[in-house]
């Protein structure tokens, strides 16, 4: 397990309240299909986009130059990607710039008390709240592999929390990346988010306030920007998932994979940050596992998704609907913005492994849950994989 600071555990919440998809900032979306190709680079590093990919966007009346120059903020249905096979995200450099990173936000999106219901299936008694513990900075030292998801969506700029995995594919040389599938796609009522980027190691020295308003971009993005040039998730979340209420939550994670935005080296995710997480399907259940620690973060008050945070709980089960698959639920006062984040446990040799992800929590920030992750996990991932190996 990787090191975590003391844990405060807070007084007990009153009965659960509202859910909520966790990610930060407006909304945006995720999919599967066939990869688009990634972007190809001259010798001097400058992005040129395949014909490929052009063609693609053309078939969806997308002009490159004008996408590049404004037109992905058109969030006409029209002009919405939703299906699996139409993900398509071409690389804005420097779109992301420190004050886009810094002022992505947390949207209010509530929900009825009685949208959920916990008495279906399986779900123990809500867990006593964990105070989040603050990440000691550099987080790379710590936990090399956490970073934050950047996306853009009709209601502005959004961030999620997300972790870097292993490819069975292309071993010590990963360049996936696992988070929620609330963090790519917006579900039932949407398609698929825009400008999709991940920074590892977001913030890595920790500053705040006044003085995070005068970092640079290599000092908030220490290990550069990642765009996401194909991502995944399940096609239940496509057709179910909702930002509020806990619709499709069971299947709600995704895989990303990333490409740096800017050229010089060969190196891929996992051998620019040093590690990637394994991870385990058809991990124990609830009871049999002693402790679980969840990453991310969060970014609605009272925190402001600057700074990495950290719970650890012995999980218990959450059940949604007796038809779809149980939850991990664990005790966490992380807020939106957390969502996507890894849950970490030992796994069957008995080292961390990441075996679920942040889905959802109350308004009150008592507790989370995240999916169990499964055959469907399973089959996402190694497609994902496939589709890259060698590359």
């Amino acid at each position: 397990m990787r090191p975590i600071r003391p844990l405060l555990a807070a007084a007990s919440v009153a009965a659960a309240l509202a859910l909520t998809a966790t990610a930060c900032g407006p909304s945006e979306e995720n999919a599967g299909g066939e990869p688009t190709a990634s972007a190809d680079r001259t010798s001097d590093g400058k992005i040129t986009i395949p014909d490929d990919l052009k063609d693609r966007l053309k078939e969806h009346g997308i002009d490159l130059d004008k996408w590049r120059n404004g037109e992905w903020k058109n969030w006409d249905k029209d002009k919405w990607l939703r299906e699996a096979k139409d993900y398509v995200n071409p690389i804005i450099e420097d779109l992301w710039d420190p004050d886009r990173m810094r002022d992505a936000e947390q949207p209010e999106r509530p929900v009825e008390d009685g949208d959920i219901s916990g008495d279906e299936g399986v779900t123990d008694p809500t867990p006593e709240p964990v105070e989040a513990a603050a990440v000691k900075a550099p987080y790379h030292d710590g936990v090399p592999e956490a970073g934050k998801v950047l996306f853009d969506g009709p209601q502005g700029s959004m961030v999620c929390s997300a972790t870097v995995v292993k490819d069975p594919a292309n071993p010590g040389r990963s360049n996936l990346v696992w988070t929620a599938g609330h963090c790519v796609h917006a579900g039932k009522e949407g398609g698929w988010y825009r400008n999709i980027a991940f920074v590892p190691s977001y913030n890595d020295s920790g500053r705040t306030g006044a003085d995070l308003e005068n970092a640079t971009r290599e000092e908030m993005a220490p290990y550069g920007v990642w765009w996401g040039d194909w991502a995944q998730t399940s096609e239940q979340w496509i057709s179910q998932g909702a930002a509020t209420g806990g619709q499709g939550a069971p299947y709600d994670y995704a895989v990303i994979h990333v490409t740096p935005e800017k050229g010089g080296n060969n190196k891929s995710l996992e051998e620019t940050v040093g590690s990637a997480l394994p991870v385990e399907f058809a991990a124990p259940a609830a009871p049999e596992i002693a402790e679980m620690a969840a990453t991310g973060y969060p970014a609605a008050p009272p925190f402001d998704g600057q700074l990495m945070y950290q719970c650890a709980d012995k999980p218990g089960r959450l059940s949604l609907d007796a038809a779809q698959p149980t939850m991990y639920r664990i005790g966490c006062t992380m807020t939106g913005g957390s969502s996507g984040g890894g849950w970490v446990a030992r796994g069957r040799d008995g080292k961390p492994a990441l075996v679920s992800n942040t889905s959802i929590g109350p308004v009150t920030a008592g507790w989370l849950a995240g999916p169990r992750l499964g055959d469907e996990a399973k089959g996402i991932y190694e497609e994902v994989s496939k589709k890259f190996a060698g590359r």
